[in-house]
Formats: C-alpha cells, structure tokens, sequence
C-alpha cells in the first residue's frame, strides 16, 4: 500500500527564527512532511542559508519590515497557508534590575512582533480563503520565573493573544499555541538540570517533539482553536 500523502504536502508555512534551535528543528521536520518552508532570520544568515529553503530576512523589532517580509511573500508565493511564530529573546535579570531597555528588548520580539505577524499573515492567508497560525509560547507563560519576570509576562501575553486572535480570525484562520518545556541545546546551567530533574518524564525534549505538536496544529481543522498545548514532559503539573 502506498503511504498516505501528508496534509501539509505542497502548504506553504512560514517560521520565524526559523535557523536555529526549537525553530531549525520545526522548519525541517515540517518540509520533510512535504510543506513548502519559508524560513525567517534576523542575523543568523549563514545558519538558515544551509537550510536551502527560501529565505526572507527582518528584524522582528520594526513592524515595517515584518509588513515587507509579508509582501515580499505574497509576490514570491502568492499565498500563506501556514505560520508558525518561533522567533523569541530570552534573558534573565533580577526583576529589581530590568531596565525599559531590558524589557523592550524582550517584548518587540516576543509579544509586539508576534502580533504584527498574526496580523500580517492573517491577511495573506484570507486572500486564499484560509490559514493556521501556531505561537509558540512557554512553559515560562504558565509559570512564574522569579528571575523572567519581564519574559514570564511577553510569553503569557503570547498565550492570551492566541486566544483574542483565535476569536477575531474564525472560522477561516484557526491560532493556537504551543508552550516547550526544557529542550537542551548545548551545555546546561544548573538551573536547566535542575528543572529536567523537576520534570516528570526525567528528560528534556527536543525539537521534534516540538514539531508534533505544531504539525498537529497546522493539520487539524477550524474545529480546534484557541487552544494551548505544553509539551514540557509534565514540569508545568
């Protein structure tokens, strides 16, 4: 029996920050499910040139060149049936200690930026008559870190966005979330070993983990939306 055809066969999706880490993995695991990856960067070019997917290059922090990245897809492609929101910032102060810069820093990318692409995806995808969208949140959205208030509140705010978005675009355009847990790149600090002791599958998890989750997502239908998925192997309990 020949294989079933995958339902993001020839879909075209967008990821942002999509050249490394969490992002890097979703991007290849979703064109090996047969999509047509767009992949975004902001500095890391090398990195996402070695993908050898089409590229599109902004700096998330300026709304005007997320309206750019958008139109030059819609005249590369003609359409957007899939976008996933990786790109983040992540950085730890004594909440005593964060500065306006500090938490502008975090909140263009991570809250700010995430919106505008909604926003802008939104658009493109209507003009095909449909769309997903997938937000990748935290597990730091759900919980508090002490030491991230600042991130803490852009991925919460990440979360409650989904949700707002989800009620704004239906029926055609679903938006849901998904919230990592620990997923290990390179050399742990004591406070990531501590958090994968904590967790109850005694493991990080890894990127691909993370792709079924988004792919699910990407797939269902308009039936499900709004929604929040942690895929954190049961730290967030």
């Amino acid at each position: 029996m020949a294989n079933k055809p995958s339902e993001l066969s020839g879909k075209v999706v967008l990821v942002t920050g999509a050249a490394k880490r969490i992002g890097r993995g979703i991007a290849l695991r979703l064109a090996a499910e047969g999509a047509r990856v767009l992949v975004h960067y902001g500095g890391s070019e090398h990195e996402a040139r070695e993908m050898g997917f089409p590229l599109f290059q902004a700096n998330l922090e300026k709304v005007s060149e997320i309206e750019e990245m958008f139109r030059q897809i819609e005249r590369q492609e003609g359409r957007l049936d899939g976008l996933v929101n990786n790109a983040a910032r992540f950085t730890r102060f004594d909440p005593m200690d964060i500065t306006e810069a500090d938490w502008d820093f975090i909140h263009s990318v991570n809250l700010k930026a995430v919106f505008f692409c909604c926003q802008q995806g939104a658009r493109l995808m209507r003009k095909s008559g449909a769309g997903r969208i997938v937000n990748i949140s935290s597990l730091g959205g759900i919980r508090p870190w002490a030491e991230h208030a600042h991130y803490c509140a852009s991925k919460a705010g990440v979360i409650m966005l989904t949700r707002a978005l989800a009620k704004a675009f239906a029926p055609e355009i679903t938006v849901n979330s998904v919230a990592p847990g620990v997923i290990p790149f390179g050399e742990l600090d004591a406070r990531a070993v501590s958090m994968i002791a904590n967790t109850p599958a005694q493991r990080g998890g890894t990127p691909d983990e993370i792709a079924d989750a988004v792919i699910y997502f990407l797939t269902a239908s308009n039936f499900v939306t709004g929604q929040l998925l942690a895929v954190d192997g049961g730290l967030g309990l």
